[in-house]
């Protein structure tokens, strides 16, 4: 009986002691299961989500619908900032200099490039040679890459076809200077603003700065009626108050849209002349900004032919910059002269145009 008792007593200390022992390496156990449970989720985390910060000065209708398609092409995600209409560009521009030191936007579109040069004289980009520029004329890209342009619209000459018979319309921008037609019977618009200054400081690029101003004296002395703003060109061209209106295509295309006698020439466009300015969209990654890969993969996008393309069709661009492109729009030869030397030129111009044509 005792022997009984000694066994039973045996078998419930080791039952105690392998009790204890389980309990030992369940606790041990308990201390390490919750770093494998945490470091789990971390292995199956998806990757962030990657995407860019977009500035554009591009009117939110058609940004917005690109900025769309970008995502599902690409499955970035775009946090897009839209210029305010009291600001417009300049806006932008400012806020993008204002957070040089900690940058929120990685790429500026920008509906001209005026501005976007402004940026790269501060310091504010940085530069991405795209393989999608290789067609794209040199007069519409920076030679190190830190912008590039596309697409856009053009100056034109806005005839009335009343007044006007097609042989008698003009084909060069020197025929506003000619006798071939009154001073009067030709309108623009001050060339100290918008793209008429633009257009001065290019002549000024194309003929230096002597034989540029000696043409815009030879417009004031002729006589030529210059006019508030390049709709009202538009407008005088299409009443049949002057022959001969100089405005933008986008202008210009409302009046032929709507069925008035008027016709759009496009200047200087034989082999070896000056050509015809356009006035082009351009887009530029922002310097150390968050995101540069995926600012690489918006310019090659936004820069594409197919995007040209795609905006022509949206009626936002009126042509594309590239030469001899087969696209729906018009089809207009440029000038050769590069956007930075246009842009030097732009204080001397806007200078002697003040003086030349100050009321």
């Amino acid at each position: 009986m005792k022997r009984q008792t000694d066994n039973s007593l045996k078998r419930g200390i080791s039952f105690i002691v392998a009790a204890a022992l389980t309990l030992g390496l369940c606790a041990c156990g308990g201390t390490q299961q919750p770093q494998q449970t945490q470091s789990q989720p971390q292995e199956n985390q998806p990757a962030q989500a990657r995407q860019i910060t977009i500035y554009t000065a591009v009117d939110q209708v058609y940004s917005e619908q690109i900025f769309a398609e970008f995502e599902e092409k690409t499955g970035i995600q775009v946090n897009a900032v839209y210029d305010i209409e009291s600001n417009k560009t300049t806006g932008l521009t400012n806020k993008i200099l204002a957070e040089a030191e900690n940058p929120v936007c990685d790429v500026f579109w920008n509906n001209e490039f005026v501005q976007t040069i402004e940026l790269q004289n501060a310091g504010a980009l940085q530069p991405y040679v795209s393989p999608v520029a290789a067609d794209i004329p040199d007069a519409y890209k920076d030679a190190d890459g830190y912008w590039t342009a596309f697409g856009g619209r053009a100056r034109t000459l806005l005839v009335n076809t009343e007044l006007l018979a097609e042989e008698d319309w003009p084909t060069s921008i020197y025929d506003l200077i000619s006798d071939k037609y009154p001073g009067e019977s030709i309108a623009i618009a001050y060339p100290m603003f918008g793209t008429t200054r633009t257009q001065a400081a290019a002549l000024y690029a194309a003929l230096g700065p002597e034989e540029g101003r000696a043409f815009f004296e030879a417009i004031a002395d002729r006589g030529v009626q210059i006019v508030d703003g390049n709709s009202v060109t538009k407008d005088m061209a299409v009443s049949g108050q002057v022959a001969i209106g100089y405005t933008d295509t986008d202008d210009a295309k409302v009046a032929v849209n709507d069925g008035a006698p008027v016709a759009m020439v496009f200047t200087d466009q034989e082999e070896g002349g000056l050509g015809n300015l356009i006035t082009p969209n351009t887009v530029c990654i922002i310097k150390d900004c968050e995101h540069p890969d995926e600012a690489k993969e918006f310019v090659d996008y936004i820069i594409s032919l197919e995007m040209e393309k795609k905006l022509i069709g949206m009626d936002f661009f009126d042509l594309s910059i590239r030469p001899d492109a087969d696209v729906e729009g018009l089809s207009v030869k440029g000038m050769t002269v590069n956007l930075k030397d246009v842009y030097d030129m732009l204080e001397t111009a806007s200078a002697d145009m003040q003086e030349i044509f100050a009321r």
